[in-house]
């Protein structure tokens, strides 16, 4: 056969081409639109046809060796796909980087966490952490190596208060974030590890707290002011039923009706929820209840007097007409009409 019979011809060229682009695609399709230049190496690709479609516009760079594929826009995702390709073999996104993925303590933070399991040195837009986990405390979540919900838990519980620790735990129940490996069972496995105490702590504390999820940094404050003050913890984002409807309070004493509304400018700031705020307000009062509001400043500026209001309202006793009628094992509310079923024995 001639020698010159054996060269590629255009067409073939470009359909190889054409191949290796969609290949790129689907790839970085998978992992939020950023892909590893090892990667590419990896599935055949040489250095001359990467270098191509970096001059091209095709790729574009995001960390050394980690690229965008197509345009220069990445997704918060992309992003932290993109950390955790850029820092090598066994890297996870792990800490802030990791609740926020998680959605337990969702944070604005722009540098990506990783956690590698040897050493590297951070970047300005990347921190690095050493840790060698075992393969029970990292997983893959949205296409993301990442790190269990209860390693990321224990992780930051080595740099932030109990009362972060535990409000991180109680969204991980509300949200179902469950794992065949507890935090009980990392506290026995790293009984030294800075942090411990903290989640020790913030796990009793969740025993004894009432129900409910706290929904704002304000209201996650609140719950550490009412111990500092000795004073009985409320039901948060309770439900309650008054003038026929349901309204949802930030603050609720189940038999004392009680309800405290802890005031974020993020959540009155407008006309439309001052409006609605003050008709929820007066239909509560006409069931019954005392609403009172409390602002940030306040916690800060009136502390101890908001205290003795407190102690004040809850001491004061619901009015004297009877409440509860029991009929069996259903005992109706007359004030809210709220039934609720007890397992008492029968009268």
């Amino acid at each position: 056969m001639p020698a010159e019979s054996a060269k590629t011809i255009p067409g073939e060229r470009l359909s190889r081409t054409r191949d290796d682009d969609r290949s790129l695609a689907a790839l970085a399709q998978q992992q939020h639109g950023v892909v590893g230049r090892w990667q590419l190496l990896e599935a055949g690709w040489s250095e001359g046809a990467v270098e191509k479609r970096i001059r091209s516009g095709r790729l574009h760079r995001v960390h050394p060796g980690v690229y965008s594929v197509g345009h220069k826009l990445v997704s918060r995702e992309g992003h932290w796909m993109a950390g955790v390709l850029a820092s090598g073999e066994g890297a996870v996104l792990s800490h802030w980087s990791a609740a926020a993925l998680w959605m337990i303590r969702p944070n604005s933070r722009t540098r990506v966490d990783v956690t590698v399991p040897h050493r590297s040195r951070s970047s300005q837009s990347i921190r690095r952490h050493i840790s060698i986990l075992p393969c029970d405390e990292r997983t893959v979540e949205e296409g993301i190596p990442v790190t269990t919900v209860p390693r990321t838990i224990f992780d930051l519980a080595a740099t932030e208060p109990v009362d972060v620790v535990k409000a991180m735990l109680r969204e991980s129940e509300f949200r179902q974030l469950y794992d065949h490996l507890s935090l009980w069972d990392l506290v026995e496995r790293y009984p030294g590890r800075r942090g411990v105490q903290r989640v020790r702590a913030a796990l009793e504390r969740l025993k004894e707290e009432p129900v409910g999820r706290k929904r704002s940094p304000l209201e996650e404050r609140f719950a550490p002011f009412l111990r500092q003050h000795h004073l009985p913890l409320p039901r948060f984002n309770d439900w309650i039923l008054a003038g026929g409807r349901r309204f949802q309070v930030d603050c609720h004493w189940p038999g004392t009706h009680q309800i405290v509304e802890l005031d974020g400018w993020d959540g009155h700031s407008t006309r439309t929820a001052f409006r609605e705020d003050r008709a929820r307000d007066r239909t509560l009062r006409v069931a019954g209840y005392s609403v009172t509001h409390i602002t940030w400043n306040q916690l800060d500026d009136e502390a101890e007097a908001i205290a003795a209001d407190l102690r004040a309202l809850l001491k004061s006793r619901s009015p004297s007409t009877p409440t509860c009628q029991i009929r069996g094992w259903i005992v109706i509310d007359v004030q809210t009409s709220v039934i609720t079923y007890k397992q008492w024995p029968p009268l």
